[in-house]
């Protein structure tokens, strides 16, 4: 039952924010009551705790396959692009705003993760690119790591890049794209092209089937 509770709480919290969710719609959505789901957890917090407790679990194992899986430091970038785009209408763009303005302990153990796994990712995938030749040699890939991190966080706050103007994948996509050719070299530009286009030719495959599935789904 409470990892049933934990599964009910992260579709919710994840499609429409932490704060307006309630108790009561988790109930509702494992059609239990109040009472079973205060018999696992104390409150909304100690729920959203754990997902992100669970979460950056998952993310650390991810990143860890990518740095082995992928053949440079430029594809294991934008594998991450691809996560994002696949995951983009599951998360709601004010989530992180929302659990860092409302609930701190939750935040702080974000922010850990950003601080400390993240940060240690983004760091070794940049003094590899620059051991491969692809980024460039004078660059100082703590400061450029710890740049990336802020803009992860940026591109959620509403203030900066409002919703109603600019949908989260773009935003971090561009801002993915300007860290990253920040930093190549001739050869890494050569490689990113082929990245680029590769991505883009199936981006719109992805599109094409989704407004074909859009069509079949009104008719």
């Amino acid at each position: 039952m409470k990892e049933r509770i934990l599964t009910a709480a992260e579709q919710l919290f994840w499609k429409y924010g932490v704060r307006s969710v309630t108790m009561e719609d988790i109930a509702r959505k494992l059609g239990i009551s109040k009472k079973t789901i205060y018999q696992h957890f104390t409150d909304k917090e100690g729920i959203l705790y754990q997902i992100i407790q669970g979460k950056v679990e998952t993310d650390v194992s991810q990143m860890d396959c990518m740095a082995v899986e992928t053949a440079n430091p430029i594809e294991e970038i934008m594998m991450v692009m691809e996560m994002m785009r696949k995951n983009q209408h599951a998360v709601s763009p004010n989530l992180i705003m929302d659990i860092k303005r409302h609930y701190p302990h939750a935040y702080a153990l974000f922010r850990t993760h950003m601080d400390q796994h993240l940060m240690k990712s983004i760091l070794e995938n940049i003094q590899k690119g620059v051991s491969q030749g692809v980024y460039r040699p004078d660059i100082n890939p703590a400061i450029l790591a710890r740049m990336r991190i802020e803009q992860i966080e940026l591109a959620f706050n509403n203030d900066f890049f409002p919703t109603d103007q600019y949908s989260m994948l773009d935003t971090q996509r561009e801002l993915i794209h300007h860290f990253v050719r920040g930093m190549l070299t001739e050869q890494g530009f050569t490689v990113y092209n082929l990245y680029v286009n590769q991505h883009n030719h199936e981006n719109t495959i992805y599109q094409a089937n989704d407004a074909d599935l859009a069509t079949r789904t009104a008719e």
